[in-house]
């Protein structure tokens, strides 16, 4: 049973930064996708950040030059640095695994952390 935990969402001003942290257990396979998402009331969740098994980024437009996502030594841990940070970011953000498993993608969430950026 894959599971995931988000952290680090908080309160904070415009211009100011936050890392977001996610913990995966269970299995992880080799083939996998780590993704950010966010969602705001009343607008579509939106992908943020992605980044492969391979270390291949991608990034939101709205968040490049302002987000970096990366994942942990342990390869079972994602980060995302959200840096100079505006008030349309405000948002729950969530964390999304993909895993290819018999040529199928697989995938799990966690219930997300908030994000509240004040002007």
């Amino acid at each position: 049973q894959v599971q995931l935990a988000e952290s680090g969402g908080d309160l904070v001003q415009a211009g100011g930064s936050l890392r977001l942290s996610c913990f995966v257990t269970g299995t992880i396979l080799s083939n996998n996708r780590m993704n950010w998402h966010r969602q705001a009331p009343g607008k579509q969740r939106e992908l943020v950040a992605s980044i492969d098994s391979g270390g291949s980024t991608n990034y939101a437009e709205s968040v490049k030059g302002r987000f970096a996502i990366s994942r942990g030594n342990a390869k079972n841990t994602v980060y995302l640095q959200m840096n100079s940070l505006k008030p349309e970011d405000t948002a729950a953000y969530l964390c999304h695994i993909e895993m290819l498993y018999g040529g199928r993608w697989r995938d799990y969430w966690g219930q997300g952390t908030q994000v509240t950026v004040s002007s």
